[in-house]
């Protein structure tokens, strides 16, 4: 969800602690996870299910037995760890501002900070008090705040004083940030952006602990709190949720391209591996990338997004994770074909609803050939077809459709605009996949350049797919359509 409110002149299994030079949120409270879905490797492999005729959805694997919880709940071992971590003691004011420390005090929020004076310090507690009532909406709660409720927050150049002041638990190690019940503490990172990420991550971890008592196995606790803590802030608006547009939005947060370059290096992460991070795992900066990458994902996808917004009211379940996967069982299949989808082509400013990939039941090319109409302005698109391993496939495209508007309308045939590239193809090209049925992963979504026409060898069965070559946040200044006529390389003369 996008929510905003206006600024007034004037004014996942463990709560982690961050890591790396381009951390993450940390987080309150260590804690185990509900076990995740059993697995045979790395990849996703439950027991096979049966082969079906032409269906609605591919032909994938799905969880169907989930290990049952430990005796003791992840929620009570958390509550004993964090048992040994002294609470927060009240202020003295007076102890801390002979350490250098001063107070900026705002409707929800105090700031304590050794910084000197900044317009954009001193304006914290006003933009934690925007983000409380985005807070409340996302997670369904009365928009009224409880006066009661205010968090301490310790922004922090040399910890050494707060820990002399008082500030800071003698006990409490952590590597950029922490939330622990009402007060949150981070470093000083120098960057307007990522200070305030930092903020909102941490105020995300206290909010939910405070309202509903826990925060979740790590993927959903550090991904929902690296979700909201991602935000836009201009001109007095401050969005939450924001999926951004460009790098130089975001310094220092550098989620996509950790992902990406994951990716690119053969490494994708299965929504199962993202599920089962531990407690006791070094964590760093890529485990929190994922977990906004699949929280982004659920939240922002039209199919998945309202059964996700109602994981807050499992959260304290001990088996989080398979009421979780009871909610998308009857979509598993899509899920985790969307999921590698999604990662294959990653990028800024991603259009979830555009990229959405709808449903299609599939069959063998009927006759000696069919043609399969594809939408300028959406990403991967199901032919209907399914192709056979060994077979060759002749592909033939016309059409005239728009993939830009601005400064003026860009026409485009299916070889593409020479003038501009997106990711080493010509804007508009006509690309084709052919994507296994079962176990598929993110090489299947790379895509084969095909233009006005071309043979594809199909050297495994699978559904054809087709689209345009577009970033996937410049899909709406698209519009019109393609013919694609496909037939088998010897019987289209």
């Amino acid at each position: 969800m996008i929510v905003r409110q206006t600024l007034s002149a004037g004014n996942a299994v463990v709560i982690l602690a961050l890591a790396a030079v381009m951390p993450a949120g940390g987080c309150g409270e260590p804690k185990n996870s509900p076990t995740p879905p059993r697995q045979t490797s790395a990849a996703l492999k439950p027991p096979a299910a049966r082969r079906k005729p032409a269906a609605a959805a591919p032909r994938l694997t799905k969880p169907t037995t989930v290990e049952a919880p430990a005796a003791t709940s992840p929620e009570s071992a958390s509550r004993a760890e964090k048992s040994n971590v002294a609470a927060p003691a009240p202020v003295d004011e007076r102890r801390v501002a002979s350490h250098g420390i001063r107070q900026v005090q705002g409707d929800r929020f105090t700031l304590y900070t050794d910084l000197p004076p900044n317009e954009a310090l001193d304006r914290l507690p006003d933009i934690f008090a925007l983000a409380a009532p985005q807070w409340r909406r996302y997670f369904q709660l009365d928009e009224s705040e409880p006066a009661g409720w205010r968090v301490r927050g310790c922004l922090m150049k040399d910890r050494q004083r707060f820990l002399d002041a008082g500030l800071l638990p003698g006990d409490l190690e952590f590597a950029h940030a922490f939330a622990q019940d009402d007060c949150i503490w981070w470093d000083e990172l120098e960057t307007d952006y990522y200070r305030r990420h930092l903020m909102l991550h941490e105020g995300t971890h206290a909010f939910v602990f405070h309202h509903f008592g826990d925060c979740g196995p790590a993927w959903y606790m550090e991904g929902l709190a690296e979700l909201l803590g991602t935000h836009h802030l201009s001109d007095g608006v401050l969005t939450l949720g924001y999926f951004p547009v460009s790098a130089a939005e975001v310094p220092l947060w550098g989620r996509i391209k950790l992902v990406r370059d994951a990716v690119q290096a053969g490494n994708a992460r299965s929504i199962a591996k993202i599920m089962s991070y531990q407690a006791d795992a070094e964590l760093e900066t890529l485990v929190y990338a994922w977990c906004w990458a699949l929280c982004a994902f659920l939240d922002g996808h039209p199919r998945y997004r309202d059964r996700f917004r109602q994981l807050p009211g499992e959260l304290k379940n001990a088996d989080f994770n398979r009421r979780f996967l009871t909610r998308m069982e009857d979509d598993w299949q899509w899920l985790h074909l969307e999921w590698q989808a999604f990662l294959a082509n990653l990028d800024f400013g991603y259009d979830l609803a555009r990229n959405a990939i709808e449903p299609r039941p599939t069959e063998p090319l009927m006759g000696a050939s069919e043609t399969v109409a594809i939408a300028a302005d959406r990403g991967w698109q199901s032919s209907g077809i399914q192709v056979e391993a060994g077979e060759r496939y002749q592909l033939t495209a016309k059409g005239r459709y728009q993939v830009a508007k601005k400064p003026k309308t860009w026409w485009c045939e299916p070889p593409g605009v020479t003038l501009r590239y997106y990711r080493d193809r010509p804007l508009g090209m006509l690309l084709a996949a052919i994507v296994p049925d079962d176990d598929n992963d993110v090489a299947a979504w790379r895509g084969t350049a095909i233009g006005a026409g071309a043979e594809l060898a199909a050297e495994h069965s699978g559904t054809l797919y087709l689209r345009i070559n577009d970033a996937p946040g410049e899909l709406d200044d698209n519009a019109g359509s393609l013919q694609v006529r496909v037939c088998t390389a010897d019987g289209g003369q």
